[in-house]
């Protein structure tokens, strides 16, 4: 592919223009190559020619995790011979999808990767410590490790968990740049401090978080933000957002306002429940097309994530559009009590519970049809007092209280880490 790094520095109307060049070359290659498209282009009788404009884009019709998991083998644009590299998605939502990654894929993705690095402040001078497993047909894991050596930098695979390994790999190797999901910075803060570890004088300077967010969408640091902030000041913290369907992400720079469109790669769109965009400061479902993937590109998928965008320009120098942090998942809103809810909302409240180990959120349908929810809190203390205290804190959050069931933490744990998952689980749906 053809790199552009300077275009996300150019002008509002540049990258427009930009954007609108890649997308023709990427619809006329998916007219020529992918079986589903041509099926939808026949069906709607739609000439990819015609589309020529971001706006035009609205004319065709929006791909769905139930189109992926459907029709999956159908998005594949190259033959079995052409496939590097096979990945799943999480399955948060459903089935996991697989999807296949041709080589030019795999440098897309590095240099993708590249970018975001470059993004959030790194440089080849950086050690990169990589907290996340590079296995488990897990694509993020891989694109890291092919970004930060893209970028120069050094980079030791520790995989996820075993905090005693990582600060042994703190203090034998000095790396300066941690890629980690967040609440694990907390384990490793506790084990420092078990141990008589000084972690606020260790090499880690930067940290880029992946999978539970960070701030509040004003960009202020949430619970659990702040809880890392609070005991480890020197971490820089930033965030990244991604998917494997998306191929790209969207990475904070150091203004810390929100992840940056990388628009070489990808064109978003953020739509309601009709399709139609919503206008800055409204939230909408993160819509994407991809730009320069060969072995399963997507037109106008809907990730099923719920953002706010924002395109003034930032205090980095970047022109291009920034997401909020995730609001949460379209499919797993809850309507409780007439109050609308995301989980990410519920799990803010509760990483604030001091004496409380670990929690599961399941959402049920009640005898009446309507959304029921049920924390069930892993905790040593057990009392009505402290269900109270955790009642009152939700009532004074979201102005509702949910049901509250005492458990073992090690009963939650398993729950929370089943062998065939990447991700710790923390909400359950029923419905």
């Amino acid at each position: 592919m053809k790199e552009n790094p300077a275009i996300q520095f150019a002008p509002a109307e540049e990258i427009k223009r930009y954007q609108e060049a890649r997308l023709a070359e990427a619809l006329a290659y998916l007219h020529a190559h992918s079986p589903f498209y041509q099926r939808m282009f026949e069906r709607e009788q739609i000439d990819p020619a015609c589309i020529r404009t971001l706006e035009d884009l609205r004319q065709l019709p929006v791909t769905t995790k139930t189109d992926l998991q459907q029709y999956n083998s159908d998005f594949v644009c190259t033959p079995r011979a052409g496939i590097a590299d096979y990945v799943t998605t999480s399955g948060t939502l459903g089935e996991p999808v697989t999807f296949a990654l041709t080589d030019a894929d795999l440098d897309r993705l590095a240099y993708n990767e590249k970018l975001s690095f470059a993004t959030a402040g790194c440089n080849g001078s950086d050690v990169l410590q990589l907290m996340t497993t590079l296995d488990r047909r897990f694509m993020a894991g891989l694109a890291y490790f092919l970004g930060a050596r893209a970028l120069g930098m050094g980079v030791v695979r520790v995989g996820n968990g075993i905090p005693e390994l990582q600060w042994d790999t703190l203090r034998r190797i000095e790396p300066t740049c941690g890629m980690v999901v967040p609440s694990f910075l907390i384990k490793l803060i506790e084990f420092a401090e078990k141990n008589n570890l000084d972690h606020r004088r260790s090499s880690l300077r930067r940290c880029i978080c992946i999978g539970e967010s960070l701030r509040n969408s004003d960009f202020s640091l949430n619970t659990l933000g702040q809880r890392i902030a609070d005991k480890w000041p020197e971490l820089e913290l930033l965030s990244t957002y991604a998917s494997t369907e998306m191929q790209s992400s969207f990475t904070e720079c150091p203004a810390h306002r929100g992840g940056h469109l990388q628009p070489e790669l990808i064109i978003v769109e953020f739509l309601d429940d009709n399709n139609q965009p919503v206008a800055p400061g409204e939230p909408g479902e993160v819509t994407i097309t991809t730009l320069g993937v060969t072995g399963m590109p997507l037109l106008r998928f809907k990730t099923g994530d719920i953002c706010y965008h924002h395109t003034e320009r930032c205090a980095c120098g970047r022109h291009t559009m920034r997401l909020s942090p995730v609001l949460g998942r379209k499919g797993q809103m809850i309507k409780y009590k007439g109050t609308t809810l995301y989980p990410p909302a519920l799990f803010d409240i509760l990483d604030n519970v001091p004496g409380l180990s670990n929690y599961l959120i399941e959402v049920s349908t009640n005898e009446l049809g309507t959304d029921e929810i049920l924390i069930r809190i892993g905790a040593r203390r057990c009392d009505e007092a402290f269900a109270k205290e955790i009642k009152d804190l939700f009532r004074s959050k979201v102005r509702v209280a949910p049901g509250i069931r005492f458990e073992s933490p090690e009963a939650i744990a398993k729950i929370q880490m089943p062998p065939m998952s990447r991700k710790t689980i923390k909400f359950i749906d029923l419905r």
